[in-house]
């Protein structure tokens, strides 16, 4: 399934934070950023930490057990580029902030 999957309304995920959401059986982590909704991979690739529990800066996200620094635009891990998690695409239906995850047999 590649459709958008409703995870909040708009105004649920405080500014400046994310949420984990269970999206097609893929944890995603949403973030409230200035530039909008951002979603990337809820686990860090490092130790397995929830991203949506780290604090958020200038469009990074920082791993709360290591600080392992992911830009929430790219997934891209500060340190070294070529290592990223997934981004997930998000749009916002009235009220509804909805992620599109892609099943891996698509």
């Amino acid at each position: 399934m590649s459709d958008f999957i409703t995870v909040a309304k708009v105004g649920a995920i405080p500014a400046g934070e994310g949420q984990p959401f269970n999206v097609n059986g893929r944890m995603v982590a949403v973030f409230n950023t200035p530039e909008g909704y951002l979603a990337i991979d809820d686990f860090c690739p490092h130790m397995g930490a929830s991203l949506a529990g780290g604090c958020v800066e200038d469009g990074v996200v920082m791993c709360p057990w290591h600080a392992w620094g992911f830009q929430l635009c790219d997934g891209a891990w500060l340190d070294n580029p070529k290592i990223k998690v997934d981004c997930f695409e998000v749009r916002v239906e009235g009220d509804e902030i909805q992620v599109k995850v892609v099943k891996p047999e698509e």
